[in-house]
């Protein structure tokens, strides 16, 4: 996870540098796991941050890059458990990582009033590392996704930062040992336009 640290920190000293026209944010973010990944943690995250970073290429529309880190987490009862051709009894901590890495293009409508609705697309890979703990058995898969990602949301504009909500959905395909791994997440952020 130290590599994700190095990213987002170079992510956040280059978009300082970039030029004007554009929109950085961060958010914290709530994840719901769908499909695959529900299927192996229930519980919804609330342990979630996103950083985004836009520039205007034309009114309206805007280009840019997103990094995020969700973590999803439960504890299960003890139980036999079966993987592969071993069965182990005991309890379970199940976690899972998801670290998208996109680049975005956004529409955003009215982006001159108050309240400027926007919908969004990335395109790019996430990062998921899914651990199981049991006892002193440690069973771990990583792998990194190629990824989709739709955005629908809102800016609430002042005269210095802005606020946003947005929903997004995540979608990473199957890769290596890995299935595809899906999760929706609801955003609540801050805005600072330069």
């Amino acid at each position: 996870m130290k590599k994700v640290l190095y990213i987002l920190l170079f992510a956040v000293i280059a978009s300082s540098a970039l030029a004007q026209e554009s929109m950085m944010s961060w958010q914290y973010s709530m994840g719901f796991g769908t499909g695959d990944l529900h299927d192996f943690i229930k519980p919804a995250s609330f342990r979630g941050v996103t950083f985004n970073y836009n520039k205007f290429i034309k009114p309206g529309v805007a280009v840019g890059f997103e990094i995020g880190w969700n973590t999803f987490y439960e504890q299960k009862d003890y139980a036999t458990y079966t993987s592969g051709n071993f069965d182990y009894s005991g309890k379970q901590w199940r976690y899972s990582n998801q670290v998208p890495l996109l680049f975005n293009a956004g529409y955003y409508m009215s982006p001159d009033e108050q309240l400027t609705p926007f919908v969004g697309f990335g395109i790019g890979t996430i990062f998921s590392e899914r651990r199981t703990d049991m006892s002193q058995y440690i069973f771990t898969l990583d792998a990194w996704h190629f990824a989709l990602k739709p955005e629908l949301g809102v800016l609430y504009n002042t005269d210095g930062a802005s606020l946003s909500l947005s929903s997004k959905y995540y979608y990473g395909f199957k890769t290596g040992d890995l299935p595809a791994e899906g999760f929706f997440t609801i955003n609540v952020g801050l805005v600072i336009k330069r």
